[in-house]
């Protein structure tokens, strides 16, 4: 007979650690964000301001990208009809694909069904038609979805520190010459809030003959003149060679996509099993993100506000004495260091005051780096982030809940 105690023992120990995760049900309600209905476990439900999503513009709310939407829905329909490679591919993908390579100045684009599918299924593709000779050397802190497209692709890889150009200096001196290359890194890391040094990485990959491919997920659609991420912003966009994206941040909604010269792209949308074998984004989504990437294009005004949000978020932190990681970008770490503590902190937060904060625990962050990943978006205002910041310094100057915390 089937016993599931093993199932039952691994969460237990999941609950025991203190990093067991509950999803809070939330009700975005359009033209409110960044507030939301939470709806408690008692039935009970109440407003609250949301301090941690990836829709760092509002864009999931914006009537352009709405109407856009509903008018693909008029003509379209609701679903795609398949993969893209049976009955899946509209028109939509093609317009869609031909903005983003105007996006990244570059020859191609694909679009895939996540912005974890685009890492994946490009990296793992890439390298192994790269050959097994291939050499790939990947930022100790990529995410997930890039450690997974790596390990897929069986190829040699080497970890440098993060950020570290020494040490990816040093791996690449030790590569044997003639093997083929490819340097994987971020340019935003969401749980460091730090930025890559990205021309610097470019002149050790020209130095080596390595191939770039840089993940800007969370910088697309907020930084850059058009929103081409940082590469366009430093005005690196024809130092990387393969550029990898999603819409599920700045621009709103969902998806990934890779940019970058036909023959690469040709070559992933040709062979990557995560692409060819997944139905296609529906054309509401399609259509939704269109009308994001070519919004963003034009308008500085989101950008602006949100990072603008950004420095008076940090500026209140650190007045405040609160322990939060220095990073360059508009993302504000703040570091507990426990997961039972983290959780008790979200808890309070959310119960007391109304504020919505996920724990970021193991194994997204390694143990004992616990922390709340905080994002002040174009549509939080000043008040809002006051308050937040006002109720931060409560919780740890009167409620000591970060006492063991090592003051910034």
């Amino acid at each position: 007979m089937k016993n599931d105690q093993i199932f039952k023992t691994h969460i237990d120990s999941i609950k025991e650690e203190g990093r067991y995760r509950s999803f809070a049900q939330l009700e975005r309600l359009c033209g409110d964000f960044p507030k939301a209905l939470y709806h408690a476990p008692d039935g009970s439900s109440k407003e609250v301001t949301i301090w941690c999503s990836n829709d760092y513009l509002g864009m999931g709310q914006n009537p352009v990208v709405l109407n856009a939407m509903r008018d693909a829905v008029q003509k379209y329909g609701a679903g795609a009809g398949g993969t893209r490679n049976i009955s899946g591919t509209q028109k939509l993908h093609g317009d869609l694909e031909e903005s983003l390579a105007d996006l990244h100045q570059k020859e191609a684009a694909l679009v895939f069904s996540s912005g974890y599918v685009a890492n994946e299924g490009a990296l793992s593709t890439i390298l192994k038609i790269m050959g097994p000779e291939t050499i790939v050397f990947s930022d100790a802190l990529n995410h997930a979805s890039m450690i997974h497209g790596i390990k897929s692709s069986g190829v040699q890889k080497r970890i440098y520190a993060h950020n570290d150009l020494a040490d990816l200096k040093s791996h690449l001196r030790a590569a044997p010459v003639n093997a083929p290359k490819l340097i994987a890194f971020e340019s935003v890391y969401s749980m460091e809030g730090d930025i890559a040094p990205i021309e610097d990485i470019c002149d050790l990959a020209d130095q080596y003959g390595a191939f770039t491919y840089l993940d800007e997920v969370h910088a697309v659609g907020l930084y850059g003149p058009r929103g081409g991420g940082v590469a366009e912003e430093r005005d690196l966009l024809d130092r990387i060679d393969i550029f990898e994206g999603t819409f599920g941040k700045a621009y709103g909604l969902m998806g990934g996509f890779i940019t970058g010269s036909e023959a690469i792209i040709d070559c992933v949308r040709s062979s990557a099993p995560g692409f060819i074998f997944t139905t296609a984004l529906p054309p509401a989504v399609l259509a939704g993100a269109l009308a994001s990437v070519e919004y963003l294009k034009t308008s500085s005004d989101e950008r602006n506000t949100a990072h603008a949000n950004a420095k008076i978020l940090k500026a209140g932190l650190d007045t405040a004495g609160l322990p939060f990681l220095q990073g360059e970008s508009h993302i504000v770490p703040l570091i507990v260091g426990d997961a039972v503590c983290c959780k008790t902190v979200t808890d309070l937060l959310l119960n007391e005051y109304d504020l919505y904060v996920q724990p970021i625990n193991y194994p997204t962050v390694p143990r004992g780096t616990e922390r709340l990943r905080l994002t002040a978006t174009a549509t939080h205002t000043k008040k809002d982030i006051d308050h937040l910041v006002d109720i931060l310094s409560l919780l740890y100057e009167e409620h000591r809940v970060f006492e063991f915390m090592e003051r910034a």
